[in-house]
């Protein structure tokens, strides 16, 4: 599991937890989006993202904790919507990220498993750090429902074409995943080390 000493957690009026990620796609075609393993399951995808600082803005927010979870810089672009997850009383601020550069090494992939604390099977196996990879939009959608429903819903308002210029759209569904998911390795491409982003 991700631990940063001095973490202060931020929470807006209503007592949910502030969030902010950013859908990763390889080109502006956005048809590859960019997963990353999971810190606490390492066997299981997400989407990079995590808790807003205080003081801090959600697109800022979103684009250094891509940088620190899936080593990728890029150009921010809209805001996909606000996801509550009502279970985990978080509010997540998505938007879409053009990747334009890939670091080889980064926080995530050489801090990953590397606590001090008791290890636990966990934190053996992601002890190489973190993994990231390319899948098509549907497959990610697939890994993503059975362990992460409410951020499979970010991609499936993406397919749908999401709010293009809006500033804000609360998509609001607890955990309720549209149907089971089956990881589709196939579907996964690791990134190989390469200055040609695009």
């Amino acid at each position: 599991m991700k631990y940063k000493p001095n973490q202060t957690r931020t929470f807006d009026g209503d007592g949910y937890r502030k969030r902010a990620a950013c859908l990763c796609f390889r080109s502006e075609s956005e048809q590859e989006v960019l997963l990353v393993s999971s810190s606490r399951y390492p066997d299981k995808w997400i989407v990079p993202g995590g808790g807003m600082e205080p003081e801090e803005e959600a697109g800022v927010a979103a684009m250094r904790e891509v940088y620190e979870e899936a080593g990728v810089k890029g150009d921010l672009g809209r805001l996909l919507g606000v996801f509550e997850n009502q279970e985990r009383k978080h509010r997540t601020y998505v938007y879409i990220l053009i990747v334009t550069e890939i670091l080889e090494d980064w926080e995530d992939s050489v801090n990953i498993g590397k606590e001090t604390h008791a290890p636990s099977a966990a934190a053996a196996a992601a002890a190489t750090g973190r993994k990231r990879g390319w899948f098509s939009v549907d497959a990610a959608i697939e890994c993503l429902q059975g362990h992460k429903p409410v951020q499979a819903t970010y991609l499936q308002k993406h397919k749908q074409g999401g709010p293009a210029g809006v500033d804000s759209a609360t998509v609001n569904n607890g955990a309720t995943p549209v149907a089971t998911a089956t990881e589709d390795k196939a579907a996964t491409h690791p990134i190989a080390s390469t200055p040609d982003v695009r």
